[in-house]
């Protein structure tokens, strides 16, 4: 593994495909990974999401195949322990939370801290062209693994 310590952040609401690939890559790279899960409280700011609970064991699911080699931690803010944390070496967004891990970076610079390497990875896209996203899946257009869902 290239970097010890790993952070990737997200409300993992309906978790699906995308979600997948973003925590994958993390694993691929890193050997333990920092997983922040928005709150209620901070998540519920974006849109009618699932309890962080109910998100927390859909992520679990998924997580049981890497061991051990998590923390998965409540965030009640955007930039959670990446910004104070010294041993946290990478990051791993996707296109539309790369300016919060530039923000991050900022942070850290001006803390003297040194810089985190970002991995931004593409989006999984649906059967249609179009991300998958938890909110098209919330909506009912598509399914998880990015079907499309016909009315």
């Amino acid at each position: 593994m290239k970097y010890n310590k790993v952070a990737v952040g997200g409300t993992f609401d309906h978790f699906h495909k995308g979600h997948e690939k973003l925590l994958n890559k993390a694993f691929s790279i890193g050997h333990e990974i920092l997983i922040g899960i928005t709150s209620d409280e901070f998540g519920g700011q974006k849109a009618h999401i699932d309890p962080c609970s109910k998100r927390i064991s859909e992520l679990e699911k998924f997580l049981k195949r890497f061991k051990s080699r998590y923390i998965v931690k409540r965030l009640e803010e955007p930039y959670g322990p990446t910004i104070y944390d010294p041993e946290i070496d990478a990051i791993v967004v996707s296109r539309e939370t790369k300016p919060t891990a530039d923000k991050i970076n900022q942070i850290r610079r001006e803390k003297g801290m040194k810089t985190l390497e970002i991995f931004t990875i593409d989006w999984v896209l649906a059967d249609d062209g179009k991300p998958v996203s938890s909110s098209r899946i919330r909506n009912g257009e598509i399914d998880r693994d990015g079907k499309v869902l016909h009315k």
